[in-house]
């Protein structure tokens, strides 16, 4: 029977938490702080409370950064520091292309002559529908949906708003803590695509036998 897949988008359908890994080394070889290990538990615990307050994107990211420098080093960060810190991160914020996941595009043209896709993905709306635009994947789906956070309240509305049949619909991603757990929650069925690069902010055990796990995106067709 037809059903309602919902797709997550980072690390989901394309590479992007590997690219933040990335900038985040070139950021401590950068720093050179005689105690890196303190850095970086300084800088972790300064993104967890900029996640709470501030939400998800690279603007907070780099706020991080910015901020991170300013308690390591006793002093504001300068505008040298900022310029140095953006062009570490060039490659990250001027995004001309997305890496997508093997076999992606193919997958979702197969699902899609079966089943109702939606995309559904949190940080900055601006950024993260400009991501789906580079795609190239925007018109495998019947609506794209850009929330500030994935939480049980997130998913009951996006059910109500789409007159949805939770029994017949299934949240599709890598992230436990944002893909899997609530929509669970909500009533969703759910299929986790675990990805070697989950931010460390994501992960959750995921120990509900309910949940389809597969081995990559490919492995959907031969359940839907």
């Amino acid at each position: 029977m037809p059903s309602t897949l919902i797709f997550d988008a980072d690390d989901t359908l394309w590479e992007n938490n590997v690219l933040f890994e990335r900038v985040v080394e070139d950021f401590f070889a950068w720093l050179a702080h005689p105690d890196e290990a303190h850095a970086r538990r300084v800088r972790e615990e300064i993104e967890t409370v900029n996640i709470r307050l501030h939400g998800y994107g690279s603007a907070v990211f780099l706020r991080s950064l910015h901020e991170c420098v300013t308690h390591v080093r006793g002093r504001q960060v300068s505008e040298v520091e900022r310029l140095e810190i953006g062009a570490l991160a060039a490659a990250l914020l001027q995004q001309r292309e997305l890496e997508l996941l093997p076999g992606v595009a193919d997958v979702l043209t197969e699902l899609g002559t079966r089943h109702d896709l939606r995309l559904m993905t949190k940080g900055d709306p601006t950024e993260q529908l400009a991501k789906v635009e580079l795609s190239g994947l925007a018109h495998h789906f019947t609506s794209a949906h850009v929330v500030a956070r994935k939480d049980v309240a997130t998913y009951s509305s996006l059910v109500a708003e789409l007159a949805l049949e939770p029994s017949a619909t299934w949240m599709i991603g890598n992230s436990p803590r944002s893909d899997i757990l609530p929509a669970r929650a909500a009533g969703l069925n759910a299929v986790f695509v675990p990805h070697p690069h989950t931010w460390a902010h994501e992960e959750a055990e995921v120990d509900d036998p309910a949940v389809l796990t597969v081995a990559s995106l490919r492995d959907l067709t031969t359940h839907f």
